[in-house]
């Protein structure tokens, strides 16, 4: 099981969530976001994180940027991955090709049906799409939980990093259900917009480590 934790916006916070088992790290580039980052603060973490844990994972959250202003700060931060988070097209997916994958947010089975048949197989192959909640007029960070259901309906095909309202407290609940690729939290672990709560980071990590521990082999 993959973990993804986003809305990273200090070292501090960077290092916890590296030394207690993140697969993945998302710096969020969404000026209007509470937990919105600058290109040189996400660059002096990136490189300090990578001196200490040069194999994990990072992801640049983007919303309705141009493919170049995407490229340019992936290059910059030293990012592995774009999650293009806001209106983009099949084709700025494709652009990006390997190096990106799409945020969805699906009100309806048939919704999420149409989207997975638009943006999957088209960019990143691990995850293929992210499923967030839907509240409108909101690009995710809402802390409102996604519909598990969906999700399910989904993960059977496709290698899906689910987010939304996920917590230390929900997230087995959640992974029992979806059987997704991975799992992605940022409000769910926080103190405040933007500031990790260390105990939540390390709880939500423990309890997943945990489960796949204890799981019995087949």
């Amino acid at each position: 099981m993959k973990i993804k934790i986003c809305g990273l916006m200090n070292l501090e916070d960077a290092l916890a969530a590296a030394e207690s088992g993140a697969d993945m790290l998302g710096f969020n580039f969404y000026p209007p976001s509470p937990r919105s980052i600058t290109i040189e603060g996400c660059a002096g973490i990136v490189a300090k994180i990578r001196q200490r844990h040069p194999l994990i994972e990072t992801v640049g959250v983007f919303v309705n940027e141009s493919t170049e202003s995407i490229e340019q700060t992936l290059a910059a931060c030293d990012m592995q991955y774009a999650q293009l988070h806001g209106d983009e097209s099949p084709t700025d997916v494709k652009k990006l090709a390997a190096r990106a994958y799409k945020t969805i947010r699906p009100q309806s089975e048939q919704e999420a049906r149409r989207l997975c048949q638009q943006f999957a197989g088209i960019g990143a192959p691990y995850p293929a799409l992210l499923l967030d909640a839907c509240k409108l007029g909101f690009y995710g960070g809402t802390g409102e939980l996604a519909d598990w259901g969906i999700a399910a309906q989904l993960a059977r095909s496709t290698p899906l990093l689910l987010a939304g309202g996920l917590t230390p407290d929900n997230v087995l609940a959640a992974i029992e259900q979806v059987q997704p690729w991975g799992v992605d939290v940022a409000s769910g672990v926080e103190s405040a917009p933007g500031k990790k709560d260390v105990t939540k980071l390390k709880a939500f990590i423990h309890a997943i480590r945990k489960r796949e521990t204890e799981k019995p082999a087949c």
